[in-house]
């Protein structure tokens, strides 16, 4: 008996394949989308969660009372050793990290790697097993390594790599080489090996090392490095808050001691929180789009079925009076609907396997395999197939059912037409949802725009950056600077500045300053940066008053600042002008220094954040730099680079030239909000997408009820527009209404997100026009498409159906 319900089933579907396709391509994306959004939460909630004994594991976290005294992913250095040693009862282990970047070289290859040097615990305290070395010794030798299979593969061609050595480079010019004690097994994705998207260690390096790196692991100032602590079990972080403020309040200068408060993080929902919980918000907001996204097939699915089923009252009849049951009947529309759903779940399956890839790449984060989840993650699609089946199927199947035999026959059924309105509100809330999501993804965009469209107060095209090799000396520096002024006779540069930073919103830290003969107490907190006096003209970053160093730099730059001018303001001056020549003291440092002169504001970091104070120290000062910024002369950029490359390869042919536009480093700074721009497109069109196929399904519905009252009409006079405007009237009307419940609500919520930066776009009615119109005018294509060929038609033909 079931066999033959499916096959029953199958026939049916067959009879109707229009609509039994629209039915399932509308539902078959709805289910993939929301599938690969699924995986993608999936992957995201399970980051740091394979790590050994990851519910007591937690990374120390700052919150000062003046945000740009220091870091909050840096905590003090001392603090998680010294929280094992005096406080054993509640710490049962640490561990703590300096990460830098380095060349790193083995015969002629030469690239730079990012380099973790921290403590021996790593391995055993998180569970990294090693595919190669003992686990137990692997940071014994002052000058081991451990590397990443992916490293050893780059430089060796294998892991089988233990007992090999790499050479790299420390800060001093210097070159050790390390021997490779151990090969990690790929670790999942964790905040401890990558403790954010900017960092990836590749080469995990001891203590020890540091000496030879010229970093410096301890000390109670020290407050620039990561750190990690587990607790013993059954300890929670508000027993540890105490400890935390009594060592910093005992060993800690005062400075920092009244300004920072540690506190824990649990790691199993740090990677969400990190960054103001951008990667949270990321996925409450997908996971919301792909909730509706999902809703709309599946009301599209359950709209059409109900509707079709008015067409199936003759069929229910004569298989009544030939001695059909009643529960027999149920079946049939249970079954048939279910297995409408359950090949649109398979076919979502297979668009899930083909658009993996691309979202991924959408989402610049690895979305999990189709293969790859636990087992009973499997039983969802086909619970879901069940339910949606039962929930399209249970009304024909009731109702028609239960119908007389003589009523079916007549094919009259008053509640089939009762059923209209309540599915038009259905087909309102899809318009409403589609538009809702197409103005968010226009205000996003909008918004996008704004960042790379705005004054960023400084010049970034044709503009590229490369790290150089680090001799942190006068000496190193003075070697730098002999480069870079042969690196600007390259006939396609236009300038080449040396420097700590780039504008991407990374900085030296801050940089406390005070007019001369003002209470050092009230000192103003700037972003301290370091350059050398061709930054300003490699960047193009106007002066207000004064001058960016000299033109040449000589020993008397090195008594010099620059400042920008929200410091001015904020230092007193009512006038830029004013502000040139004065003294001001730099926290830390006796002499005083001479403004020499004030800068334009440029955004140095995200938009998200207001301007802040900013002070240029000369890098023949500081000494410490990382970065050529070269400003090439319009024209074939790929030309320029290869000339440049050659130069970079003769004045230094052990460094590697690695470069990146600077339009790359502003795009990392947005990365959410662009891969939220893609992602949100994607939605709006998968949205009007359904929506439209539901309109489609629909209409068809009601020509097909509506053929004889056509074929009146046209009898009686009536054109074919009137005829077309007689269906556009109905659909047009729920696009309006739908419009006036969706545009405030998208208001509302596009105002929300963008509260969270401090220059954002001003929402005008643009949005609102394009959504509406564009999903109006889709509508009424499709619906003059369809009802064309009814409105031209022979109304004998149609006259004749009933």
């Amino acid at each position: 008996m079931l066999q033959n319900y499916f096959t029953m089933a199958w026939r049916s579907l067959l009879k109707n394949k229009g609509f039994a396709v629209i039915n399932i391509f509308g539902l078959s994306v709805g289910i993939a989308f929301t599938l690969l959004i699924g995986a993608y939460v999936w992957g995201e909630l399970r980051v740091n969660q394979s790590l050994k004994n990851a519910d007591n594991q937690y990374i120390l976290q700052s919150r000062w009372k003046d945000p740009n005294l220091g870091f909050e992913l840096g905590t003090i250095a001392q603090l998680p050793k010294t929280l094992k040693e005096v406080y054993p009862t509640l710490v049962a282990n640490y561990y703590h990290w300096d990460g830098v970047t380095s060349n790193v070289s083995k015969g002629d290859k030469h690239f730079r790697e990012s380099i973790q040097v921290g403590d021996s615990t790593l391995l055993k305290m998180y569970g990294f097993a090693l595919q190669r070395g003992n686990a137990e010794t692997a940071f014994n030798d002052p000058f081991s390594a451990v590397i990443t299979p992916s490293l050893a593969i780059k430089y060796f061609g294998s892991t089988d790599v233990v007992g090999q050595t790499l050479t790299i480079e420390n800060f001093s010019g210097s070159k050790h080489d390390f021997t490779i004690s151990g090969v990690l097994d790929e670790p999942a994705r964790n905040s401890v090996t990558s403790v954010n998207d900017n960092n990836h260690s590749n080469i995990f390096l001891p203590e020890k090392a540091s000496v030879f790196l010229g970093r410096n692991l301890t000390g109670w100032n020290n407050t620039s490095l990561v750190g990690y602590i587990e607790l013993q079990k059954g300890v929670t972080p508000a027993q540890l808050e105490a400890p935390m403020r009594h060592l910093i309040k005992e060993n800690a200068p005062q400075q920092i001691s009244d300004n920072l408060t540690p506190y824990l993080v649990p790691l199993k929902s740090y990677y969400r929180q990190a960054n103001g919980g951008t990667v949270n918000k990321m996925i409450y907001t997908l996971s919301f789009i792909a909730f509706f996204i999902l809703l709309m097939a599946v009301i599209n699915f359950v709209n059409i079925c109900i509707g079709r089923s008015s067409s199936r009252m003759k069929e229910m009849g004569i298989r009544k009076v030939l001695g059909g049951l009643r529960k027999q009947l149920i079946w049939q529309f249970l079954i048939e609907s279910t297995l409408l759903v359950l090949m649109a779940t398979f076919i979502a399956m297979a668009l899930y396997l083909l658009a993996r890839p691309y979202l991924s790449d959408v989402l610049g984060k690895p979305i999990t395999g189709l293969f790859a989840f636990p087992w009973y993650f499997y039983l969802l699609p086909f619970v879901f197939a069940v339910f949606v089946g039962l929930l399209a199927g249970i009304y024909p199947a009731l109702v028609l059912s239960a119908l007389k035999s003589v009523d079916s026959l007549k094919g009259k059924l008053t509640t089939v037409k009762d059923s209209v309105l309540f599915r038009k509100a259905l087909v309102a809330f899809q318009f409403g949802t589609a538009a809702l999501v197409f103005i968010g993804a226009i205000i996003i965009s909008q918004q996008v725009d704004l960042f790379f469209g705005k004054d960023l107060g400084f010049k970034k095209d044709y503009i590229v950056y490369a790290q150089v090799p680090r001799d942190w000396s006068k000496k190193g520096v003075q070697k730098m600077e002999a480069i870079r002024y042969q690196l600007a006779q390259t006939p396609s540069v236009s300038s080449v500045a040396l420097s700590w930073e780039i504008p991407d919103g990374g900085n030296g830290g801050p940089t406390q300053i005070y007019r001369q003969g003002t209470d050092p107490k009230q000192a103003l907190t700037t972003q301290g940066l370091s350059a050398d006096n061709q930054y300003a003209l490699t960047y193009n970053i106007p002066m207000l008053a004064g001058s960016f160093f000299s033109p040449v730099y000589s020993a008397i730059d090195s008594a010099k600042v620059v400042i920008n001018e929200t410091a001015s303001k904020a230092l007193g001056y009512k006038d830029a002008g004013d502000a040139v020549g004065k003294q001001v003291n730099v926290a830390g440092i006796t002499t005083p220094f001479i403004i020499s002169g004030v800068t334009k504001d440029f955004h140095f970091g995200s938009m998200q954040e207001s301007i802040k104070p900013v002070t240029f120290l000369n890098v023949n000062f500081t000494a410490y730099y990382r970065f050529f910024s070269v400003k090439l002369k319009p024209g074939d950029a790929q030309k320029s680079i290869a000339a440049l490359q050659q130069k970079w390869s003769s004045l230094m042919p052990d460094a590697p030239f690695e470069y990146h536009f600077l339009d790359e480093a502003l795009t990392h700074i947005y990365q959410t909000e662009i891969q939220l721009k893609k992602a949100s497109y994607i939605a709006g069109l998968l949205a009007i997408v359904i929506v439209l196929l539901g309109v489609l399904g629909l209409v068809s519905l009601s020509i097909q009820k509506r053929t004889r009252e056509i074929g009146i009409r046209k009898v009686l006079g009536a054109s074919v527009v009137g005829i077309i405007n007689l269906f556009l009237k109905d659909f047009l009307a729920i696009v309006i209404i739908a419009g006036i419940i969706s545009c405030p609500l998208a208001y509302l919520i596009m105002h929300s997100w963008l509260n969270g930066y401090a220059y954002r776009i001003s929402i005008t009615g643009y949005p609102f026009i394009i959504a509406i119109a564009t999903i109006s005018l889709l509508t009424v294509v499709l619906i003059t498409l369809q009802t064309i060929k009814a409105a031209i038609s022979n109304p004998v033909k149609s006259l004749r159906t009933e």
